[in-house]
């Protein structure tokens, strides 16, 4: 009885992480540039003496599903889909982190900023002089025309890259990090496409559809935890011979 109880325990904590990745994948469905997180853990026995037979689930890092989603036009000039595999570079803290979200602005300060973080160039955050017009090419590279004068020239280049989807992890604002802390390479295969911004990549059926599922996993894990503990008192009453 107790084996099936610490059973029953472990099987139904692991079952509530799992409801909290695809509830906030649910959450999420509509998010642009948004990555479904993945589910990741592994089986650990419990030390000490006694707990031989007894295994429990630890989490780790849960893996981030980098397939693409959908581009949507906005027609907007500031808004950017990555075509294909790669990331944007924005500040984060002392570092940077990476989003597929392409909707930027410029702030009152003339930095080209994502979600309010500066978007990073190839010496560090973008800052725009003043300009009459603004061009930003499939590769990243930013030209502009200055007032008063009829050329366009260039001021920096978006920092673009395409770090290996295993090398990725999500922070607790949503950014995607490298699990090293390491900034990732700068990738010159990563192609924009402007007007366009990418959709999240979960599907809502499939979230939705795991979700009633494990909802019902989990009400069969409370079940068979009561169902332990009434095994348990039986066996207790019948040695007590009562």
């Amino acid at each position: 009885m107790d084996r099936l109880g610490y059973t029953a325990m472990t099987a139904a904590s692991r079952t509530m992480l799992s409801l909290q990745v695809h509830a906030n994948n649910l959450a999420n469905v509509n998010t642009p540039g948004f990555r479904a997180d993945l589910e990741r853990a592994q089986a650990v026995a419990v030390r000490g003496y006694g707990y031989d037979s007894r295994h429990l689930v630890q989490v780790e890092n849960n893996g981030v599903n980098m397939a693409p989603g959908e581009l949507m036009p906005t027609g907007r000039e500031l808004d950017f889909a990555i075509k294909g595999p790669g990331l944007f570079a924005v500040e984060y803290g002392a570092g940077e982190a990476y989003t597929r979200h392409g909707s930027m602005d410029i702030d009152a300060e003339g930095r080209l900023t994502i979600g309010g973080r500066p978007v990073l160039g190839e010496g560090g955050p973008i800052v725009l002089p003043e300009h009459e017009r603004l061009h930003i090419s499939a590769d990243g590279l930013i030209s502009i025309r200055v007032p008063g004068d009829q050329q366009m020239v260039e001021v920096d280049r978006i920092r673009l890259v395409n770090p290996p989807a295993a090398e990725l992890v999500k922070n607790a604002d949503g950014l995607l990090v490298t699990r090293s802390g390491a900034p990732a390479e700068t990738s010159d295969e990563v192609v924009l496409v402007s007007g366009f911004l990418e959709s999240s990549n979960v599907s809502a059926i499939e979230a939705l559809t795991a979700t009633l599922s494990l909802s019902r996993l989990f009400e069969a894990q409370v079940k068979m935890m009561k169902a332990a503990a009434g095994l348990a008192d039986a066996g207790n009453r019948i040695i007590r011979g009562s």
